[in-house]
């Protein structure tokens, strides 16, 4: 047989990897539970019309597609909002809004395989359906720096464009939507001179190049003082002037909401996916920024809900890439704060007590102990080297005599202490050690901090083996 390995960028997570990945999905709950979002499940797998519509050439390039048994034509999803706005659309048009959503899982795209970027990555998604005040977009940006600053990223900065500043100028040119996109794409992998040159080949004017020309290069870290002089720039164009005020609006907004992450506006800055139409942003750390490499994006889309069959429903959202905020950590070298377990490792020493090990197990579980048994019948000394290798804070022996006597010995693991208890009093005990080690104070070298949590510091992931297509 040969050997086998992951098809090309698709990866394997080993336990460390991911204990990692898993801790960066549990903060996003918490930050869902935080902000009252309500948690759906959507198909991995959707119709080709449903998550192509609006999804922008570069993403309809990419998708993984094929027709079904039946001959139906279907796709891996490529991002999760098309699948919560045909939910709404469908299943939750009756509900009060507005309606606030959240989802995790794992999506694809057939890109290149490369640092950062995977053909299968993972995304936790939240959507605000059925308001479009400003208070929306605002709620969504802060929960999106909250969310990367309780995971212990620092240095975080957000890039704020508007999507209906470009399409008003671009619309009062009387370019259609085919044409808007094009010039959004290359906006949107910041190819400034090759929108402008496809914008003027479009016929559009003088004046409005100029005005383009103009937005490309506003950027500014004053947000006040920015959106007051993008306002300025498109005083002639009354959508677009709309779009100003509204950005205006919402950066106002932002003064207010204790967010900890510096604000770059960008109004020359596009996303790719065609359903954005008001505010659109994008979050980074300088570790990634230099690769390209943002840790998520989001924006107002008014229109996409009634695309899918639904009633005019504006949302906004937002899709943050787990897998990047943990190689972000990895990079900014960060620790994982991660609950202290109570782990046990249980060592029956001898073929006689392989029936009392198992009873002490199950009470441990009951109790809500993790717990191991050792199933390799090694020696008492490999047992406890094993146990010890894998991080285990106590281990349990049992042998014939204590099984008689219905005793066991406890070992602490850590301070390579042992004492001989009876077995009824084994949960008890447990519990009164770990009261003990929560109140005394930690040595330099222990490796749990003062509020009861391990820490593990991040190691970035060893590059997988490059593969040919």
């Amino acid at each position: 047989m040969p050997k086998f390995q992951p098809v090309r960028g698709m990866n394997d997570y080993l336990p460390q990897d991911a204990q990692k990945l898993r801790y960066v999905e549990q903060k996003t709950r918490q930050i869902a539970q935080l902000y009252c979002y309500d948690e759906v499940i959507t198909p991995t797998v959707e119709s080709y019309e449903l998550i192509a519509a609006k999804a922008g050439e570069e993403i309809r390039h990419r998708m993984y597609q094929f027709n079904d048994m039946a001959g139906r034509k279907i796709a891996l999803r490529a991002e999760f909002t098309p699948s919560i706005a045909r939910l709404v659309a469908t299943k939750m048009q009756t509900m009060p809004k507005p309606i606030k959503l959240y989802c995790t899982g794992s999506s694809y795209r057939y890109d290149e395989p490369q640092y950062g970027r995977s053909r299968e990555f993972w995304q936790a998604d939240y959507e605000i359906i059925g308001t479009n005040n400003p208070e929306s977009d605002v709620e969504i940006i802060t929960l999106t720096s909250h969310l990367l600053t309780i995971v212990g990223l620092q240095n975080i900065h957000l890039r704020i464009g508007h999507m209906g500043i470009l399409r008003g100028i671009l619309s009062h040119e009387n370019l259609n939507e085919n044409q808007q996109n094009q010039i959004m794409q290359q906006l949107d992998k910041k190819q400034w001179e090759k929108a402008l040159t496809t914008a003027q080949n479009m016929k559009t004017s003088p004046k409005s190049l100029k005005t383009l020309k103009t937005l490309i290069e506003t950027k500014g870290n004053d947000p006040t003082k920015t959106t007051q002089e993008i306002t300025r720039t498109v005083k002639d164009y009354e959508t677009a002037h709309q779009a100003a005020q509204n950005l205006q609006e919402i950066t106002e907004l932002l003064k207010n909401s204790d967010i900890r992450s510096e604000i770059h506006i960008e109004p020359g800055s596009a996303r790719g996916l065609e359903y954005y139409t008001g505010m659109v942003f994008e979050a980074y750390v300088p570790e990634l920024e230099r690769a390209g490499l943002a840790l998520g994006g989001g924006g107002r889309y008014d229109k996409l809900i009634q695309l899918f069959g639904g009633q005019p429903t504006p949302a906004v959202g937002v899709a943050l890439g787990i897998d990047r905020i943990t190689l972000a950590i990895d990079k900014q070298n960060a620790q994982l704060e991660l609950p202290r377990t109570r782990n046990v490792a249980v060592i029956p020493l001898n073929e006689e007590t392989l029936m009392q090990a198992s009873k002490i197990a199950s009470t441990l579980r009951q109790a809500g102990i993790p717990t191991q048994i050792e199933l390799m019948r090694r020696t008492t000394s490999k047992a406890l080297s094993d146990a010890d290798k894998k991080g285990f804070q106590y281990s349990i022996l049992i042998g014939p005599q204590e099984t008689k006597q219905g005793t066991l010995t406890l070992r602490n693991m850590k301070k390579r202490q042992q004492k001989t208890i009876p077995i009824e009093e084994l949960v008890k005990e447990i519990a009164t050690e770990e009261e003990r080690a929560a109140t005394a104070p930690p040595a330099a070298s222990d490796v749990a901090s003062t509020d009861g949590t391990q820490r593990l510091r991040m190691q970035p992931n060893p590059e997988h083996p490059k593969q040919k297509s």
